[in-house]
């Protein structure tokens, strides 16, 4: 296959004939670069004449979103005890969505990696339903479970716990599949069962990447968990599209404001975290 391959290159991208100091001949292989740069091109260009981008109305339009940031200042301060609900809810939603999600991610991860499962069958059907669930937007997940269970933040409990389920089960057994396999036969080999030679040999190889991992979505879900209330899901997405409906672009300050410093702490938090486990 390489040498057919480099036979297609060689007649689309003839060698260049290079002659060194010596008197030798060699042949350098051109640079695919150019026509890299030539497909960006043009599939900018297609891309600009699609969406109807236009500079021009960005430069006429553009200002209108910084009068509506002015219209945010100052947020209204008496505001703020109104939104202390619905921002616990945020992050209850978050903790609660992100730990279940983590934790149903084990198993599928035990499953869809090869060196464990060694049925390429079930793997991949396991692999596939992790990309199939990944796909779906958390908000559309969030509307069809809306419909399902009911408004509140129940419905959007579930849509965090199964794009953290989704998100953190691709990334554990990818970490599994790369691990070293030699402590984990060894153990099998003495006559330990798959979940202990798993907990005995492997958890200590991915805990701390699983760890990080868990921690970064968890950041992820609490903005996803804020714009939930779109849908009908709980959280501060409901205050919030009522006040930009109503053009209470002060309360939305407060309600933007409140949510930066949330998520500013957590963040922070878990950064430090992360840094210790790494």
């Amino acid at each position: 296959m390489e040498p057919l391959k480099k036979t297609l290159r060689n007649r689309i991208l003839p060698p260049k004939e290079i002659t060194l100091p010596n008197g030798k001949q060699v042949y350098k292989q051109r640079s695919i670069t150019p026509f890299i740069i030539l497909l960006v091109l043009i599939a900018v260009y297609y891309s600009v004449e699609l969406t109807g981008f236009k500079f021009s109305t960005l430069a006429k339009r553009g200002h209108e979103f910084f009068t509506i940031l002015i219209a945010m200042i100052p947020p209204r301060w008496t505001f703020f005890d109104s939104v202390i609900g619905p921002l616990m809810d945020t992050i209850k939603m978050s903790i609660l969505g992100t730990v279940i999600g983590a934790l149903l991610a084990i198993p599928t991860a035990m499953l869809a990696s090869i060196n464990l499962t060694r049925n390429k069958v079930l793997s991949g059907v396991v692999k596939l339903l992790l990309s199939v669930i990944r796909t779906l937007p958390t908000l559309v997940s969030a509307l069809i479970l809306t419909y399902i269970f009911g408004l509140g933040t129940f419905a959007g409990t579930l849509a965090i716990a199964l794009f953290t389920f989704s998100f953190i089960g691709k990334q554990l057994y990818e970490q599994i599949e790369t691990v070293d396999m030699s402590p984990y036969e060894a153990m099998e080999s003495m006559g330990a069962n798959r979940l202990y030679s798993f907990m005995g040999a492997i958890q200590p190889q991915v805990l701390p990447s699983f760890l990080s991992v868990t921690l970064y979505t968890f950041e992820g879900n609490v903005r996803h968990a804020s714009i939930l209330g779109y849908v009908g899901a709980g959280g501060l997405g409901i205050i919030l599209n009522e006040n930009i409906a109503w053009r209470q672009y002060d309360r939305v300050g407060m309600i933007l404001l409140t949510l930066f410093v949330a998520v500013a702490v957590i963040e922070t938090i878990s950064r430090y975290l992360r840094k210790k486990l790494t």
